[in-house]
């Protein structure tokens, strides 16, 4: 396998079940986490690498593997590579070109990068994209030969779902990045406190699954991930303890996932407290963009942009948690109508920086 992303939390389950799984590991990549990636080399021996930063290659023990620098670094360690998987679990719009390069390549995409499918679904083929997102995986691994009505996926709510809606505006990072389930990297913290990764989740099942119909629902414990709703009237969840082991390891081998326990099972007592709670938009303003992104998709483009430059400034304390929710609503004014043209990658990365230009601008 090909794996973007190894020293990340997905990156790190990834090598586990590869090495569960005796899969080869031809080709990692790595942010500036050296140390940590220096002992995956060490230990998995890929015939390639990649990092970030030129700055890092004194640092970097590659034990023989061929290196590559960069972003373009990366793309050109796909095209070099014999696998036909690739795990892409960069965080960001960084992840954008290696999904357009693997699928170039005709190779598989497993994908956890939310930001491809948001940025560009409507330019993607996803016949050859697997998703590991816990909420898309339940959605495909509910998936029957029956036509269903609506898709759920849920959310846990984040650091302020019990949070009273008028203080909300003015938390600090501090508080944005207390999730109330688990630690996660910052951004996708911070965009699970204001529910814009619940909105990525929607977009991302839009392409994935071909509907609109798709709603979210908090659910606390975590541990139902989706739920479909069939025509005949019946709902289906998937149950399952929160660990993105599961999914990946179909995403690797889903004949070897059938015949051995992945994860931590669940008791019947686990489940007693499961409660699916309506997302509440005062709690959550900038849910009320769902339909909107449903209906114009495009937008989720300039929805991404915007939200990356907002949550730096906020995670630079230059703004507080409120003015997230400002940039983004400016940038959606200011650039929803240019849309239209959006027919490839250089039209992508035009308005993208278009956009951050725009929201950098803002206080």
């Amino acid at each position: 396998m090909i794996l973007l992303g190894s020293t990340g939390s997905i990156g790190v389950n990834a090598l586990y079940i590869a090495h569960k799984f005796h899969i080869k590991a031809e080709s990692l990549s790595a942010g500036r986490n050296i140390e940590l990636f220096n002992q995956q080399i060490a230990l998995h021996r890929p015939k390639n690498v990649a990092i970030l930063s030129v700055q890092d290659l004194p640092a970097l023990k590659p034990q023989g593997a061929r290196v590559f620098v960069g972003q373009e670094g990366i793309s050109e360690m796909i095209a070099a590579s014999d696998s036909s998987l690739v795990i892409n679990a960069l965080v960001g719009f960084a992840g954008l070109n290696p999904t357009f390069t693997s699928l170039k390549h005709r190779k598989k995409l497993a994908l956890a990068n939310k930001e491809s499918l948001v940025s560009a679904g409507w330019l993607l083929d996803t016949s050859d994209i697997i998703p590991i997102d816990s909420e898309h995986f339940g959605l495909w691994y509910l998936q029957s030969k029956r036509p269903f009505k609506k898709l759920f996926i849920t959310a846990s709510g984040g650091a302020f779902r019990d949070t009273p809606h008028q203080d909300i505006p003015l938390k600090t990072p501090a508080d944005a990045l207390c999730h109330p389930n688990w630690k996660m990297g910052k951004k996708i913290t911070i965009d699970s406190a204001s529910m814009v990764n619940k909105l990525f989740e929607v977009l991302e099942a839009k392409w994935l699954f071909k509907t609109e119909a798709i709603e979210g629902y908090i659910e606390r414990t975590s541990n139902v991930h989706a739920l479909i709703e069939s025509i005949d009237g019946s709902i289906t969840a998937h149950f399952a303890y929160p660990d993105m082991k599961l999914p990946i390891a179909y995403a690797l081998d889903s004949t070897q996932a059938l015949k051995e326990r992945v994860i931590e099972g669940l008791t019947l007592e686990k489940l007693q407290s499961i409660k699916f709670e309506p997302i509440n938009t005062e709690q959550f303003p900038l849910w009320k963009l769902k339909d909107t992104l449903l209906q114009n998709p495009k937008l989720g483009l300039i929805l991404n942009a915007s939200n990356e430059i907002a949550v730096k400034k906020f995670l630079d304390h230059a703004i507080n948690f409120g003015r997230i929710r400002v940039i983004i609503e400016r940038a959606l004014e200011k650039f929803g109508s240019a849309l239209g043209h959006l027919g490839t990658q250089e039209d992508i990365l035009a308005l993208d920086t278009e956009v951050r230009h725009f929201a950098t601008s803002l206080s």
